[in-house]
C-alpha cells in the first residue's frame, strides 16, 4: 500500500540538500535517466516482489520512496529533476502495448517525463513499437533479466532496426545483476552492437556486475552509454562493487556516463546516490555537470 504524503525526510532536509548539490555546480537542475513509473497494479506487484526478496532480487529490499504516483512526482520536482523516465518493462508477451499506451498518457500528462515505451519479442513488435516512435517516444526500456529473453531474438530484427534509424536511445538492464539470467551478460548485447552499430544503448547500472566488460563496449562504439543507477552506492557496494582497477577509466568516458537511480525503487535515499558519485576518485565537478545533467540534456535534446 502506498503513503499519500510526502515522506518526513524530503520535508526535514532532503530536497534542501539535493538542491544544495546541484546549485552548488552551476547546474540548472538535474537529468534521471532511470525512474520507474507504471500503472498502480503493475507497480504494485514489482513492490511485493521486492518486498518478499524474489529470486531475482536476492536480498532485504526495502522501497524508500512507496509513495501515491503524485507524491512521486512531486518529490523529483522538490529535488529539482527537470527530465525523468517512466521505465515500463514487460515479463511476458502481450503486456508491452497497453504498458505503452499507459505511459504515453502518463507523459502527455506529466510534461516533464520523457515519452517512454517498451518491448518484447513477440510478432507485433514492430507495429506497436513503430507506432510508438511516431507518437514521439523519446526513450525506450529493455529489461533482459526480467524478460528473460534473448535480446537477438529474431522477433526483434525490425524493431532494433527501427529504434537504430530513429536515434531513439534505449535504456537497457542487460548486467547480470543483481542476479543472472539466462541471457544476461556483455557477450548478447555485443553481438547486437556488431549487428546495429549505431543503436543509442544506455547499459543501466553501469552494467554491474561486468563493470569492465560495458565499460569497454562502451569505448568501442560510438553511441553506447551507461547510467549510474545504483552503482557505487553503499548497497550496490556490499555484493557488487566496482573494481578499483577501473576508477581511472571513468573521466575518459565522462561524456557517455548519464546519472540514474531507479527511483522509487531503491533502498536508500536519493541523496545518497548523488553523494556517492561526488565521492568517486579521479573526478572533478566538470564530470559531475557532465554526468548529473549536460549528458542527458545532449542525448535528450532538452
Amino acid at each position: 500500500m502506498c503513503t499519500s504524503s510526502i515522506p518526513r525526510p524530503v520535508l526535514n532536509g532532503e530536497a534542501e540538500a539535493v538542491r544544495g548539490l546541484w546549485t552548488g555546480l552551476g547546474l540548472p537542475g538535474i537529468i534521471d535517466v532511470h525512474t520507474h513509473f507504471m500503472p498502480k497494479r503493475v507497480m504494485d506487484k514489482v513492490w511485493q516482489y521486492f518486498d518478499s526478496a524474489g529470486p531475482l532480487v536476492g536480498r532485504e529490499w526495502p522501497i524508500a520512496y512507496r509513495l501515491a504516483e503524485t507524491d512521486r512526482v512531486e518529490v523529483l520536482r522538490r529535488f529539482g529533476v527537470t527530465r525523468f523516465t517512466s521505465l515500463v518493462y514487460p515479463h511476458k508477451p502481450d503486456m508491452a502495448a497497453w504498458l505503452n499506451q499507459w505511459a504515453a498518457e502518463f507523459a502527455r500528462a506529466t510534461p516533464d517525463c520523457l515519452a517512454t515505451a517498451t518491448f518484447y519479442p513477440e510478432p507485433d513488435a514492430k507495429s506497436y513499437v513503430e507506432q510508438a516512435i511516431t507518437a514521439g517516444t523519446r526513450v525506450f526500456k529493455v529489461h533482459i533479466q526480467v524478460g528473460a529473453f534473448e535480446p537477438n531474438d529474431r522477433l526483434l530484427d525490425d524493431v532494433w532496426g527501427l529504434i537504430e534509424d530513429a536515434a531513439v536511445p534505449v535504456v537497457i538492464h542487460c548486467g547480470s545483476g543483481p542476479a543472472p539470467g539466462e541471457f544476461t551478460g556483455p557477450a548478447p548485447i555485443e553481438r547486437l552492437l556488431q549487428r546495429h552499430p549505431r543503436l543509442r544503448l544506455i547499459i543501466a547500472h553501469m552494467g554491474m556486475p561486468e563493470y569492465a566488460e560495458f565499460l569497454s563496449l562502451a569505448e568501442r562504439f560510438d553511441e553506447v552509454r551507461l547510467d549510474t543507477t545504483m552503482a557505487f552506492t553503499g548497497f550496490a557496494e556490499e555484493s557488487m562493487p566496482f573494481p578499483a582497477q577501473l576508477y581511472p577509466r571513468l573521466p575518459d568516458l565522462g561524456e557517455r556516463i548519464l546519472f540514474g537511480s531507479d527511483f522509487p525503487n531503491i533502498p536508500y535515499d536519493y541523496l545518497h546516490a548523488l553523494r556517492a558519485l561526488t565521492e568517486l576518485p579521479g573526478v572533478d565537478d566538470d564530470w559531475l555537470r557532465n554526468v548529473l545533467y549536460r549528458n542527458a540534456a545532449a542525448v535528450f535534446e532538452v
